[in-house]
Formats: C-alpha cells, sequence, structure tokens
C-alpha cells in the first residue's frame, strides 16, 4: 500500500515551511494545496470566497487522485488544511488513493502569531486567496482548531525554530507502522 504524511493546520500556521523541510531531508514527493489551486487560478480566474473554496476541493482530490495513479509502496507528503472539509472527505481521498498508512504533523501556534502571520505575506499571495478580511475570522479558527483525530500525530510548535531530524525520525518510524 502506500504512505501519507499530512502536513496540518489552520492557514499560517507554518506548514508550508515544515512541509519543504521534511521534503528536503527525505527526498519524497510533496504536495501543497496552495500550489495546485493557484495554477486552476491562473487558468480558470478568481472568483468569490466559494469559487476560492470550492478550487481548494478540487485540488485536494486532484492531490490524491495523483496519488492513487502511483505503485504500491510509494509515499507522499501533502500540505493542506485538513479541517475546511468534512473528515470523511478526506478518508475517502485517502482509500481510494489506496493509502494505509498516515502521520499527521499538526502545526500549531498561537491565534494572534497566525494572523500576524496571515497578515504578512499577503502581499506575496497570488490573487484569489482570501484578504485582509479574513485574518479576524482565521484567528478565531485557530482558537478552535483541533488535529484529525485517530491518525498518528505529532504536534509543532512552529513558533519555535527546531530541528527538523526528531520530526523525520518520527515520520519514518510512523510509516513502518499499520494504519489505526
Amino acid at each position: 500500500m502506500k504512505f501519507v504524511a499530512l502536513v496540518n493546520g489552520v492557514p499560517a500556521s507554518g506548514k508550508s515551511a515544515l512541509a519543504r523541510a521534511l521534503a528536503d531531508r527525505t527526498g519524497w514527493p510533496l504536495f501543497v494545496l496552495d500550489t495546485v489551486k493557484e495554477a486552476l487560478f491562473a487558468h480558470l480566474g478568481v472568483g468569490d470566497r466559494l469559487h476560492n473554496r470550492r478550487f481548494g476541493q478540487a485540488s485536494y482530490q486532484a492531490i490524491f487522485a495523483v496519488i492513487g495513479d502511483w505503485p504500491a509502496g510509494s509515499v507522499a507528503i501533502v500540505d493542506a488544511w485538513f479541517g475546511f472539509q468534512p473528515e470523511e472527505t478526506l478518508r475517502a481521498h485517502l482509500a481510494r488513493a489506496g493509502v494505509d498508512r498516515v502521520a499527521q504533523l499538526w502545526c500549531a501556534a498561537p491565534p494572534e502569531v497566525i494572523g500576524a502571520r496571515y497578515l504578512a505575506r499577503l502581499a506575496g499571495r497570488a490573487a484569489g486567496h482570501l484578504g485582509a478580511e479574513y485574518a479576524p475570522e482565521l484567528i478565531e479558527l485557530a482558537k478552535r482548531a483541533r488535529p484529525i483525530e485517530n491518525f498518528a500525530t505529532l504536534t509543532i510548535d512552529t513558533t519555535m525554530a527546531g530541528e527538523i531530524t526528531p520530526v523525520v525520525d518520527w515520520v519514518l518510524a510512523q510509516r513502518g507502522r499499520s494504519a489505526p
């Protein structure tokens, strides 16, 4: 079967930096939801919040469809906020893709830090993402967001500059275990 490391957390929680560091150390392919979504924005246009959400859902489905085409034994890292859709959607995508082992890296930071990070990166974001008006909602979301239950989970405080080696070691250990 297949193994996927889910790098999960609300927007601006530090997922992409962690996912990139993990990919750099392991050599595993990295899928970033925003990369796929931004390609859709570039070719199909930007729109309102519902449009953004639909592109997020399409990107999510596309990532797992590609993983589904890979041979047994494949490994991938997926960087996304997995709480924007029902948990059952993720579980269905994993099942269709033939993923039988999952490790979740939960990226956490204080809600106010997440809000400030979100605002700081707006100038460099591709058109189509939500703007500054989303920051207060994001701060509230960060207060209640939680990792997906029943996956092996390692919580990472992304405000602390940390060594990636313990994270890599943990993910490698999870790769050798069966799914819950």
